[in-house]
């Protein structure tokens, strides 16, 4: 992070910007760091190339919306999945291939993990299927799940992978012989999924303004309520310490140390004038949090320090989309309007 930030916003003198004319539906970073890329629900994907002059190329990749997007396991490019049942990698070079087809499926969930020597895993649900497949787009198994997945993400380690879904959540060890999940179970329809860090806990958004959570390895039921809105964005920061989340006019951050989160409040940082916050995302090196709001607003936080930092000004429509790239550096921002934009942390 910068240690000397000029006043005023920060995309005024660190960011470029584009309008894109779509809805940003997400923003990921390459693995690489040299790429952003921002998927759009006119089923295009827009490559911005970091920290050059270059201009960002839009690459045609779905017939429909791209519903889910994440960077590719092990290389430059992105994996993306729509609702024309088509799961495509999209290289830097904007070449577009395809990895698997769904049918007539949405493919609505997209999670990506690299492993070493180039390798990676990558996963993709349809309904109440998970399929998980290699970097080479080889499959390696199925899951099936007892309702249609609206979540999935891998743990830190990559060793196994989690999906949430109506009552409950399943975990599933990604190199198991026999494939048999442990089930979390919690009556109610379950929208979003996160593994603590350490794998210590797992969290779910719910379709009511509330969250739940696991504590692992024992199962015990954790409960955090009081939003005022669903909980559609979440994000542990690097060392599992803080669990940041939207669905307030604040970024609510709940602690995850000292017996927490049962039995202790969460923190609220920047907002605080009745526009709600939208999307939250940790940054990876250190123990700040990102946070987008309706009216257009991003704000960057330290959280030992509630130190704030306006980043976008409010005037680009609700935030839909924020991501860090992998060295804490870079943050890409995108609206339900076609705004996105990259903006340079990085010391000069």
């Amino acid at each position: 992070m910068s240690a000397a930030i000029r006043p005023g916003f920060m995309l005024q003198t660190r960011g470029t910007s584009r309008e894109l004319d779509a809805f940003v539906v997400a923003a990921r970073f390459s693995r690489d760091g040299r790429t952003a890329g921002f998927a759009l629900g006119d089923g295009t994907v827009r490559l911005a190339p970091v920290r050059s002059s270059e201009d960002w190329t839009s690459v045609p990749v779905h017939d429909g919306a791209v519903l889910d997007f994440a960077p590719d396991p092990s290389g430059d490019g992105f994996i993306s999945g729509g609702d024309d049942g088509k799961l495509r990698r999209i290289g830097a070079d904007g070449s577009v291939s395809d990895i698997a087809g769904f049918g007539m499926k949405w493919v609505e969930r997209v999670a990506t993990y690299p492993l070493d020597k180039g390798r990676g895993l990558i996963a993709a649900s349809a309904g109440k299927l998970v399929r998980l497949f290699d970097q080479s787009g080889t499959l390696l198994k199925e899951l099936t799940h007892p309702s249609t997945v609206t979540g999935l993400v891998f743990d830190g380690k990559g060793k196994r992978i989690g999906a949430s879904h109506y009552n409950g959540a399943s975990l599933w060890f990604v190199a198991a012989k026999t494939d048999t999940p442990r089930k979390l179970e919690w009556k109610g329809s379950h929208t979003a999924i996160l593994i603590h860090p350490e794998g210590e806990a797992v969290v779910t958004a719910m379709q009511e303004n509330a969250l739940h959570g696991w504590k692992l390895p024992d199962g015990q039921h954790m409960r955090m309520s009081g939003y005022p809105s669903k909980t559609e964005s979440l994000s542990f920061t690097r060392t599992g310490k803080w669990l940041a989340t939207s669905g307030a006019d604040t970024m609510v951050l709940w602690p995850f140390f000292g017996g927490g989160p049962m039995g202790k409040s969460p923190i609220e940082l920047a907002g605080g004038d009745s526009i709600l916050c939208t999307r939250v995302a940790c940054n990876p090196k250190d123990e700040v949090v990102a946070g987008g709001f309706a009216g257009g607003l991003v704000v960057v936080a330290d959280i030992d320090s509630a130190r704030i930092l306006p980043v976008v000004p409010p005037e680009h429509g609700p935030i839909s989309a924020l991501a860090w790239s992998a060295d804490g550096t870079q943050l890409a921002v995108g609206s339900e309007t076609g705004f996105a934009a990259v903006i340079d942390f990085a010391s000069r």
